[in-house]
């Protein structure tokens, strides 16, 4: 195991103290480990996924006391237990989510307190574990909102994303069956999984015709803001019901398309322990993009936020 600061000389976190643009806001700080409060515990982080909800959080989203922390997914060794905690023991690996808003940090740092989380079981590499949690949930979510079944034609726009790569083969597990759009990057991988794949673009909606015979029944928007969802409109047949997106609220505002946060379906971290059996089993999987220790982590921000990842971006706090 990689060796962690000690933390009676402090450990390190990436955090905030003001709200702005990540470049101009974020900073490494030397801070005390956080302890673990009542149904909550702490890890020895061994990976952190970076994500663009961490740069929302950075503008003000969901609005708190700072300083804050990002990194909203992590891998670790359990460290401290809080009273009323069970199911886990001293030592135990762990993957899930990190505490960013009862804490002063969150998984971009040596320690952190989780409260949604699930042992990694054997057959999940102990690094990749953090690449799941968030992608692998915005995606069933998604799927749970949208009411997607085994008998619906499921089209994922945006399939090369994490949440879009996760949505298809969380929406084949359910026996639907999907069309999705991707580049060259992931569109192999994701025909290898049993979806129908076209790309971007112009002639889009007649290309996706062309693949399934008929209008998809459901289509999941999972791409980065790009202007495309009056065309998902149009290939839903300008059923706006037929339409959630996990990214372009604005555009969903403006169109009447259905979007996440106007969605009725909760959080679903109690799925977190099928997420970790459906990964070992080799059924789900997050495409991961580049590693980086944790004092890397303005090279993961700016990858990041440059919008062209092609997959997770994890921050590595032993290496």
């Amino acid at each position: 195991m990689p060796d962690w600061p000690s933390r009676m000389a402090g450990m390190r976190a990436v955090r905030f103290h003001a709200y702005g643009a990540p470049r101009d806001v974020l900073q490494q700080d030397r801070i005390a480990a956080p302890a673990p409060p009542p149904g909550r515990i702490r890890v020895r982080v061994l990976a952190c996924g970076l994500n663009p909800a961490d740069w929302a959080l950075c503008h003000g989203l969901f609005a708190g006391a700072l300083p804050r922390g990002i990194g909203l997914e992590v891998s670790g060794i359990v460290d401290a237990i809080g009273d009323g905690v069970r199911e886990v023991l001293i030592g135990d690996i762990v993957m899930g989510m990190a505490d960013y808003a009862g804490c002063s940090s969150a998984g971009a740092a040596d320690y952190a307190v989780m409260n949604h989380w699930t042992r990694t079981p054997n057959g999940i590499d102990p690094i990749e574990a953090a690449a799941l949690p968030m992608a692998a949930e915005t995606a069933f979510r998604s799927l749970e909102s949208l009411g997607v079944g085994a008998d619906h034609l499921l089209m994922v726009h945006g399939a090369g994303t994490t949440v879009g790569f996760a949505a298809v083969q969380l929406a084949l597990l359910r026996g639907a069956r999907v069309v999705a759009t991707a580049g060259d990057t992931y569109a192999e991988r994701l025909r290898r999984f049993g979806a129908s794949v076209t790309s971007y673009g112009d002639g889009m909606a007649e290309r996706v015709r062309a693949l399934t015979g008929r209008a998809p029944d459901l289509i999941l928007d999972a791409a980065p803001v790009s202007g495309v969802l009056p065309e998902l409109l149009r290939i839903a047949e300008g059923d706006t019901r037929r339409v959630l997106t996990i990214s372009d609220f604005e555009g969903a505002k403006a169109l009447g398309i259905r979007h996440s946060f106007g969605e009725k379906v909760g959080p679903c971290y109690d799925m977190m322990p099928s997420f970790a059996a459906w990964a070992a089993e080799g059924r789900l999987s997050v495409p991961i993009a580049g590693r980086f220790s944790l004092e890397d982590w303005r090279r993961a921000r700016d990858i990041s936020l440059g919008g062209r990842a092609r997959g997770k971006l994890l921050l590595l706090p032993g290496a």
